[in-house]
């Protein structure tokens, strides 16, 4: 799972991310708070994370220790 998106994007929902994406990794439903990063699409571009108003993609290994459980939020919303 190359990059996650956490806590900062909950309630703000902002599309850039979607925007930049050039494979269309990045997506969402209505009645979800945030976006999500399919890990089996995502190719490690990193262009989601400098356009982030929020400063809420980081890659898997460097999630701030207070939102690591996004990682497994993330993958259970691609079960």
């Amino acid at each position: 799972m190359p990059y996650i998106i956490t806590e900062p994007c909950s309630g703000v929902k902002d599309a850039s991310c979607v925007e930049v994406c050039p494979v269309d990794c990045i997506i969402s439903t209505d009645q979800e708070e945030m976006y999500y990063i399919d890990p089996s699409t995502c190719i490690d571009c990193s262009y989601c994370v400098s356009v982030c108003p929020v400063n809420a993609i980081f890659d898997e290994f460097t999630v701030p220790s207070q939102w690591r459980h996004y990682i497994a939020k993330n993958r259970d919303f691609f079960k």
